[in-house]
């Protein structure tokens, strides 16, 4: 049973990690496991950790789960993102053949990488702001080239595939490294992560401001 205290907590994160490990291996990887266990537990938030049997495969190896829970996503991402885990699960790749996991959570979003130590954590957005922002910053770059690309006289001896290939480089660079690093500065306060209880005024508040720029620019660009 959980601690009372803690079921009231608003915020609550899991992370399922999967081991595939070498028969021969089992009891290094028990042992190494429990180490990262006991690490996990230094860390402020830490709940427990389920174990469960390990699943026999093909090729002599199995597959070991364990569940590790946290009170907030913060908390989560903390050890998920520490040295001290870090270290640990480098030390590991002597013991195990690979590695991958998923967090459930209120929020903290995420399949991660499912080659060893590769991961790729993410406090994302909830997916329709994220659908919002890039609209927005999408939209004008894509109205922009419709609007220069017909003028440029040399690139009518270039055949549709390739300059459609080398405009769709140009926009994605310039969305990337310019414009969606600078919507995100300035929706900051509504681009939460999905985790964050955020005020429905925000919401509205950010969701109109994106609405009215988007149609703002329809009317401009219906008369350039």
């Amino acid at each position: 049973m959980l601690n009372p205290e803690i079921n009231d907590r608003v915020f609550y994160s899991t992370v399922v990690l999967e081991y595939i490990v070498p028969n021969q291996n089992r009891a290094m990887f028990r042992k190494w496991h429990n180490t990262l266990m006991c690490s996990a537990k230094r860390f402020p938030g830490y709940i427990r950790t389920d174990s469960c049997l390990p699943l026999q495969c093909v090729d002599g190896v199995m597959k070991w789960y364990s569940i590790v829970h946290f009170d907030t996503p913060d908390h989560l991402n903390d050890w998920l993102n520490s040295r001290d885990r870090a270290t640990l699960v480098e030390s590991g790749h002597n013991i195990f053949d690979n590695y991958k996991f998923k967090s459930f959570t209120t929020g903290l979003e995420g399949w991660f990488s499912s080659a060893a130590g590769q991961e790729r954590s993410s406090l994302g957005t909830p997916p329709w702001k994220q659908v919002m922002s890039v609209v927005l910053g999408l939209y004008p770059l894509v109205m922009i080239q419709t609007k220069i690309l017909p003028t440029l006289g040399f690139l009518q001896s270039w055949s549709p595939a390739f300059v459609t290939l080398i405009s769709n480089f140009v926009v994605s660079s310039l969305l990337t490294w310019i414009v969606m690093p600078q919507i995100s500065n300035a929706l900051r306060f509504w681009l939460q992560p999905a985790f964050r209880l955020s005020n429905p005024k925000t919401d509205w508040l950010g969701s109109a401001i994106v609405l009215l720029t988007l149609g703002l620019m329809v009317m401009i660009f219906n008369h350039v």
